[in-house]
């Protein structure tokens, strides 16, 4: 994956990454309300944190890997 294509994603992922928090928020202001959603919600947001974390891993890598070309 070109460094291009890395920033897109991870501008993408940062993009969801932040609604998944807002979702996480929301439903912890709303508490007790709908309660039974908290591991749902949270496994999501977990997961785009993750995969956000790992492509900006993967971008620092392509630039590292660039600059030393």
């Amino acid at each position: 994956m070109s460094i291009e294509e890395l920033q897109t994603k991870v501008k993408k992922l940062s993009m969801r990454s932040t609604e998944a928090k807002m979702a996480l928020h929301d439903l912890s202001e709303e508490l007790p309300t709908d309660w039974e959603k908290i591991p749902e919600v949270a496994e999501h947001t977990f997961a785009v944190f993750k995969e956000l974390t790992e492509a900006r891993r993967a971008l620092k890598a392509a630039k590292k890997a660039a600059a030393e070309a």
